[in-house]
């Protein structure tokens, strides 16, 4: 509502200044009547005219300025969640072995397209090197991007210097495109990994999975597939509340589906 009146009274001044301005020139003959200028020109800013065209300027500038300032105001949360049907895309390391299923099954029950991009071992590096994912996007056309990234980049040292760059082409290669990074599950306190994608992303496209408690298999790492499932199902219960980009999410009935297509690179590939 405050924004709305904002809006009127930003008409106003504009329009305002343009009368002011039309006054100030010499008025036309109309069917033989000479036309009078109102007077407001002289009266409020003189006879000079620049002033009155610099004063205009200004407002349009105010105007510019109001208009860049609300919309690159902090969101208030929850946000609106959109109910079309998406085409999602589900891009990271092997920790999607466990995550894709689950999210396949939410896909299918909400009438959203999954594609599952799964390239083994990779990190932020790996896919800030590679153009697969501006590739993917290209041949894919996603409406939304889900990433889980960071795993295999827990114990990395100085990692904002070394690891900040991929974070953001990620981020560039995404563009416009509504998405959310999932957090690696921890099993170790990291070297700032979280940190640094959390500094990366705005408020509502960052999920910290860090602090959860997950059944791991024999390596240590990866959750179990039941763990996994119950990983994704909280990150989509966090989503209506605090997702800057919500999504029609509703809990299946059935544990697991397959995406459309499941994509599937090797550590070795660049």
């Amino acid at each position: 509502m405050k924004r709305h009146y904002l809006s009127l009274w930003l008409l106003l001044l504009c329009a305002f200044a343009l009368f002011a301005i039309a006054s100030a020139f010499e008025m036309p003959t109309v069917a033989g009547h000479q036309l009078k200028s109102s007077g407001i020109a002289d009266a409020l800013l003189g006879t000079n005219v620049d002033d009155a065209l610099s004063i205009y300027a200004e407002a349009q500038d105010s105007t510019a300025a109001i208009a860049d300032t609300a919309s690159n105001a902090v969101p208030t949360f929850p946000m609106p969640c959109d109910t079309a049907s998406q085409t999602i895309m589900l891009i990271g390391d092997s920790m999607l072995e466990g995550l894709g299923p689950r999210l396949a099954a939410y896909a299918e029950h909400n009438g959203h397209t999954l594609y599952t991009v799964m390239w083994y071992s990779s990190t932020s590096e790996i896919w800030g090197r590679s153009d697969k994912l501006k590739s993917y996007i290209e041949r894919l056309e996603p409406s939304y991007i889900v990433i889980c990234l960071g795993a295999n980049e827990l114990l990395v040292s100085d990692i904002a210097r070394k690891r900040e760059k991929y974070v953001r082409k990620i981020l560039s290669d995404i563009d416009t495109i509504p998405y959310l990074w999932i957090g690696p599950p921890n099993w170790r306190r990291d070297t700032g990994i979280n940190e640094l994608i959390a500094k990366n992303t705005p408020k509502g496209t960052f999920f910290l999975s860090d602090g959860m408690q997950f059944e791991r298999s024999k390596d240590g790492a990866h959750p179990t597939r039941p763990s996994a499932a119950a990983w994704l199902d909280s990150v989509m219960r966090w989503m209506p509340a605090n997702a800057l980009h919500p999504i029609r999410m509703a809990r299946p009935e059935k544990g697991s589906a397959k995406a459309k297509r499941i994509f599937v690179h090797q550590p070795d590939e660049r």
